[in-house]
């Protein structure tokens, strides 16, 4: 005799069908190699598609709205860098709320910047970098991928933490920057390991010191800007995020499995041949990280007069 009764459906585990992974940047960057790793490992694990989409625009704040007005049931994530849960925000305004429209999955990585100046610059490390910035208040320039971009952020943190005037030279991207960083017409760059260690190699930049808390891993000789000037660090992190009132059981599911993955010693390879660090967190984790780093940021916004393009 059959139990089945009719009007009675049991759910199915989560997923049961394609997850759509959004990237707010074009192809090539951190967030979207963390994607594509960690989207193909989840789609063998569950079975599922899991398709990474870019969709880049205004700075990642276009992908940004388009997954806090997404569905809330799992299947639509933002590959979410501080960039667009924590800069952009306080250049404001943005169409999206960052605490309050996401569901953090977790945190999953962290970049370390590298601080480098044209060779010919009298600065062999970050003590006489700041002394010859106190010396020539005003001259000193520094590149960065625009206003409000992770460099004009940290490069503002210093120039704040030091007491320095140093002054900010944009660009249309991190990029569009490296010519004339390499020709010497600015001075100062902050930038990923991975596009600034073969020209650091071949004698075109001076290596100072990394921008982390702790020091570069790949890189343990090298000193943090924070061993010159304590309390300096800049980390650029990203993580996951769902809409908000994405059931607690999904998300739940959802961090465990990207913990799972993060752990694997094929994916954490991959991620460290470009210069990424793993940095794996709860939900809860992530939502602390992004509050306090809110708090923290909106200081230097206020005092350098960071503004959106």
């Amino acid at each position: 005799m059959s139990s089945f009764i009719p009007g009675l459906a049991v759910a199915q585990p989560y997923p049961n069908k394609p997850v759509r992974m959004v990237v707010p940047f074009t192809p090539g960057g951190s967030p979207d190699v963390l994607a594509r790793t960690v989207a193909q490992k989840l789609q063998e694990i569950w079975g599922q598609p899991v398709i990474v989409e870019n969709q880049p625009g205004a700075g990642g704040t276009i992908a940004a709205r388009a997954v806090a007005h997404a569905p809330a049931d799992g299947y639509t994530w933002l590959v979410a860098p501080n960039s667009v849960l924590v800069f952009a925000p306080l250049l404001g305004p943005v169409s999206y709320d960052p605490v309050k429209d996401f569901a953090p999955i977790g945190l999953a990585i962290s970049v370390q910047n590298l601080l480098v100046v044209r060779p010919t610059l009298p600065a062999k490390d970050v003590k006489e970098l700041l002394a010859l910035a106190k010396a020539r208040p005003g001259q000193l320039t520094y590149a960065s991928g625009g206003p409000g971009s992770p460099q004009n952020f940290s490069l503002e943190l210093l120039k704040s933490m030091s007491g320095t005037s140093i002054q900010h030279v944009p660009y249309k991207g991190a990029q569009a920057a490296l010519p004339d960083l390499l020709a010497g017409r600015v001075d100062i760059f902050l930038g990923q390991a991975n596009a600034l260690l073969p020209h650091i190699e071949s004698g075109r930049l001076r290596l100072l010191a990394g921008t982390g808390a702790q020091r570069y891993a790949s890189l343990p000789q090298l000193p943090t800007v924070g061993e010159a000037l304590p309390g300096y660090s800049v980390d650029i992190w990203s993580g996951f995020v769902a809409p908000a009132k994405t059931p607690a059981d999904v998300i739940r599911k959802a961090n465990a499995d990207v913990v799972r993955v993060l752990a694997m010693p094929d994916v954490r390879a991959v991620l460290a041949r470009q210069g990424i660090e793993v940095r794996s967190s709860t939900p809860e984790a992530m939502a602390s990280v992004i509050e306090s780093d809110l708090k923290n940021w909106a200081g230097v916004v206020k005092e350098a007069n960071i503004k959106a393009e």
